[in-house]
């Protein structure tokens, strides 16, 4: 293992770096009902510079239609076909492997109805259709008995995709169950899992590129266990943003699987490169900010911009991690509030 853990730098930047990016949704570029601060504005300079931007969600339960008009509503520019679901790539696992117009038992909504319908499958909700399949994913509106039904099918044996495996989902009082808790009950009554098509898996990645195309492409997401885990897994740089759910305490105790190629506080980091993270007698440095750990607790100082600030935290925390197997205190630390370019 390497003495200091880094991240990649680039001389170029990003939106020149990779020529797609592939977008997460909640605590990316919306939280809730709101869009982040200047995020539709980020979004707007990286398009402006050739980037293409794919908006991909786990979330199966909303059409791609509905989730554009969404953004739209919250000043981004988008177009319907460039919204990705994992409905979509559960549809096309389905429909690359069963002859068209077989029905496919539905534990889900509209969202995964539609796609599998888009594939020529046919969706059913009725044991007595004799369907050959079983697709799962979430849906606030789903009745019990047709989770009933489609477990047992699933313990019969029929193949069986999930569209994610989230646990949780957001909801205006906190987090909620997600498809992730109604696919771990019907796990452990059928006695075996399902494939998945949702991140951190690589379905929704190679659903990304065959809708909305490009070559290069970087991952950009809040999550380290969905968004950032899932680019490893498929071979593609990522880049997290800290405007959701990842926090420093998160941050700093992320295992090298976990751990981003750039980070940025906010989607503004997309339209520069990414400097290096210089270190020198145990003191990580970029830009103005300086950050090491003393009697377990990291400290920063210097000044300057908000992106490096999170970048030396970052590389500081690792490199403690790495050498004590325990993460840094970050308790007293605060984080500057906004980006500065």
């Amino acid at each position: 293992m390497p003495q200091w853990p880094g991240l990649t730098p680039t001389d170029r930047p990003l939106v020149e770096e990779h020529d797609v990016a592939v977008l997460d949704l909640d605590g990316v570029v919306y939280v809730g009902p709101d869009a982040v601060p200047g995020a539709p504005g980020h979004l707007a300079t990286a398009r402006d510079a050739g980037m293409r931007l794919a908006y991909v969600t786990n979330n199966a339960s909303r059409t791609p239609a509905d989730v554009a008009a969404h953004l739209r509503d919250l000043g981004v520019d988008v177009a319907d076909e460039d919204v990705v679901t994992s409905a979509q790539a559960a549809a096309r696992l389905l429909g690359d492997q069963l002859p068209a117009g077989s029905p496919v038992f539905l534990i889900g909504g509209r969202g995964l109805e539609i796609a599998l319908t888009e594939q020529g499958l046919r969706p059913v909700q009725d044991v007595s259709a004799d369907p050959v399949a079983v697709a799962s994913g979430f849906s606030a509106d789903l009745r019990w008995g047709t989770v009933i039904a489609g477990a047992i099918l699933v313990r019969r044996g029929l193949p069986w995709i999930a569209s994610n495996t989230d646990l949780t989902v957001p909801t205006p009082d906190g987090p909620g169950p997600g498809n992730g808790a109604l696919v771990g009950v019907v796990a452990r009554f059928a006695g075996r899992d399902p494939v998945v098509a949702g991140k951190p898996e690589s379905p929704l990645f190679e659903e990304t590129l065959r809708r909305v195309g490009g070559s290069r492409p970087v991952v950009v997401g809040d999550r380290l266990d969905t968004d950032i885990e899932g680019a490893t897994r498929v071979g593609w740089r990522s880049m997290l943003v800290m405007t959701g759910v990842t926090d420093l305490e998160a941050l700093v105790a992320a295992a090298p699987e976990l751990r981003p190629s750039y980070l940025g506080a906010d989607l503004g980091a997309l339209a520069n490169s990414q400097p290096r993270v210089k270190v020198e007698g145990g003191t990580a440095g970029c830009g103005g900010w300086r950050a090491g750990v003393t009697d377990g607790a990291l400290v920063v100082d210097g000044g300057g911009d908000t992106h490096d600030w999170w970048r030396v935290v970052a590389v500081a925390g690792w490199h403690h991690l790495d050498r004590t197997g325990g993460p840094a205190d970050v308790s007293r630390l605060r984080a500057p509030t906004a980006s500065t370019r």
